[in-house]
């Protein structure tokens, strides 16, 4: 899922109808001289393209490790929020009005959702973020990196990530009967042929289907109605590709669980497919399997990517920055792998050296704010609620949500 990535600027693509989608671009590239990093903001890249993502990302990643953001930090995400709730990737000048103009989407909200839910005491602004979201939908029950944008695999599941995390059923959020799980049970493959059980990102012209990993991990995820911070409290045997007659959203999952099985199982990490990165670790994808791979139970599968990780990125994650500590950190937690010991160092830490100093650095983020029914099922209301089109890229890859995904990228 992390739609996602490494990046420091994601390019918005036009894909079939009017989506715009982060790809990522070099790591180690440098803001722009026009574009001052605010303070509040973890990341001194140029954050035009993924400001809220990386940040959203960072202060949950913060609050899984126990560790209270600092307000100003908070306040930066909060204040990128337009008036109909739905959040931009960077708005340089948050005391201005959102206009029409301004590109709100579906991943940097949902994002953001997922980390002020956790923070607590931010009920208006992700309720109204979920109210947006839902307008958004899609008749197919998915969502499109932009609104009105084609369903794909990604940004349907950072919103079922957003949705969980303010205690609403994926299934009982619908568009014309469909909901979330049935637009993922569309870009599920089959199992027999190449990519068999893979999530593609979205179907190409001719509504074929294309394995994608980095979809898949997300798709993984999402149909065990997770999001970034996932976990499970039992082990499940993976068995191979099943094709029952009428699949579910666990019949989905636990096919994606396969795929990425099968596709780690030689080199224990996934491999980019970046132009000109032929063979090279996609290293924030192969993070975001371990926590789908951990969401569905394989505990033995995810623990070789898991170990290849805490060998081996320790240099990527310092050229990426927060969001690709960020994803390290839902690695190790999906896992039970302690962050502040991960490989010999300390992702806490260094997440935490890439912006303001946190108010607290090991207490829980406003724990007398979370309400004690946050995560119960909320039939009624709204309650509270990148990438291409969505992935991050690979640098800090969604796998949720930015690997420089394509809409037809394939391992």
């Amino acid at each position: 899922m992390f739609v996602r990535r490494t990046a420091a600027v994601l390019a918005a693509t036009t894909v079939i109808g009017a989506v715009l989608a982060p790809a990522a671009l070099a790591a180690d590239s440098s803001p722009s001289p026009s574009t001052a990093i605010p303070s509040g903001l973890y990341g001194s890249t140029d954050p035009t393209y993924d400001g809220v993502w990386r940040q959203s990302l960072a202060l949950l990643a913060q609050d899984t490790a126990g560790v209270r953001p600092a307000a100003k930090a908070v306040d930066w995400l909060t204040g990128q929020q337009c008036a109909n709730g739905a959040f931009a990737a960077f708005r340089a000048d948050a005391s201005a009005a959102c206009d029409a103009k301004t590109q709100v989407d579906t991943n940097s909200t949902a994002a953001a959702v997922q980390a002020l839910a956790a923070l607590g005491g931010h009920d208006d602004a992700t309720g109204r973020a979920v109210t947006w979201l839902r307008s958004a939908q899609n008749k197919d029950g998915g969502w499109g990196y932009m609104a009105g944008g084609p369903s794909d695999t990604n940004s349907t599941s950072v919103v079922i990530g957003a949705l969980h995390a303010v205690g609403k059923k994926p299934q009982s959020v619908s568009k014309d009967g469909k909901s979330p799980y049935d637009a993922l049970l569309k870009l599920s493959m089959p199992c027999k042929g190449d990519g068999g059980g893979a999530f593609a990102y979205q179907p190409d012209k001719k509504g074929g289907l294309a394995a994608n990993a980095d979809a898949t991990a997300a798709g993984v995820t999402a149909g065990m109605g997770q999001g970034f911070v996932a976990q499970t409290g039992y082990t499940n045997a993976l068995t191979g590709c099943v094709a029952p007659e009428t699949p579910n959203r666990a019949d989905a999952a636990g096919n994606g669980a396969n795929y990425l099985a099968g596709a780690l199982a030689k080199t224990s990490y996934l491999k980019s497919s970046l132009p000109g990165a032929d063979d090279q670790p996609d290293y924030g994808n192969t993070a975001d399997a371990v926590v789908a791979l951990s969401s569905i139970g394989a505990t033995k599968e995810a623990k070789k990517p898991l170990a290849w990780l805490e060998k081996n990125s320790a240099a990527w994650a310092a050229k990426s920055g927060p969001a690709a500590y960020a994803q390290l950190i839902f690695a190790a937690h999906s896992t039970g792998t302690d962050p502040r010991d991960f490989g010999g160092q300390d992702l806490v830490a260094k997440l935490n050296a890439t912006g303001p100093a946190p108010s607290t650095a090991g207490a829980s983020a406003t724990p007398s704010e979370k309400k004690d029914d946050q995560q119960k099922d909320d039939d009624g209301g709204l309650g509270v609620w990148w990438i291409v089109g969505v992935g991050l890229v690979a640098g800090v890859g969604i796998g949720f949500l930015i690997s420089g995904r394509n809409k037809n990228r394939q391992l």
